[in-house]
């Protein structure tokens, strides 16, 4: 497990286009699936990572809070399940399902649509406006795995309802920290 932070894409980032399947109704999701709501939250998450593992109950509550706000959200996970298998997609959906999420949990098996968001960790989160420009990618709060503060969702939360309300978003964000991710050999990025 190496620590590892957001790559911090430049704000006003156009949201890139994917086209994948949601692990637990096997639909294919993509970008427009969600062309009728507000904003985006797109997330790279895993089953195994102990900084999701950490985070799991927020992300749900966050679901679940935001579920008819206007914000659309979609988790992918990213991983490499050969050396990974707790991250296969039959394990995605089981959790997904124990944790009761109310978006789609996205499976990229060629990676391609993490490279394309510049994903590096897990957790690794991007908020994307109405005109799907990125106002917003960073860490869900300041606590981690050990360190004794609650899980709040707090940055991000803040994040979502300043997008949801049309004001802008404060620039100075602190990037996500979590387990890199788990890239195909010769399959990893540049950044």
């Amino acid at each position: 497990m190496a620590l590892t932070p957001s790559t911090m894409l430049a704000l006003g980032t156009p949201a890139p286009d994917f086209s994948l399947p949601d692990v637990v109704s096997g639909k294919t999701v993509s970008l427009s699936t969600f062309a009728d709501q507000q904003a985006l939250l797109v997330m790279f998450i895993c089953q195994h990572c102990p900084y999701v593992k950490h985070v799991k109950e927020e992300l749900a509550k966050i679901g679940k809070d935001y579920q008819h706000s206007g914000l659309g959200i979609v988790a992918i996970s990213a991983n490499d399940v050969a050396n990974y298998p707790d991250d296969a997609p039959h394990k995605l959906k089981e959790m997904a399902i124990a944790l009761g999420f109310t978006f789609p949990f996205c499976y990229d098996e060629n990676q391609e649509t993490a490279r394309a968001y510049t994903a590096a960790c897990t957790p690794d989160f991007f908020l994307f406006d109405g005109d799907r420009k990125l106002v917003y990618r960073g860490q869900l709060d300041d606590s981690r795995p050990g360190n004794g503060l609650p899980v709040t969702g707090k940055d991000l939360r803040a994040a979502i309802d300043a997008a949801l309300a049309g004001q802008a978003i404060d620039p100075e964000q602190k990037p996500s920290i979590g387990c890199n991710i788990k890239w195909k050999p010769g399959n990893e990025p540049r950044y």
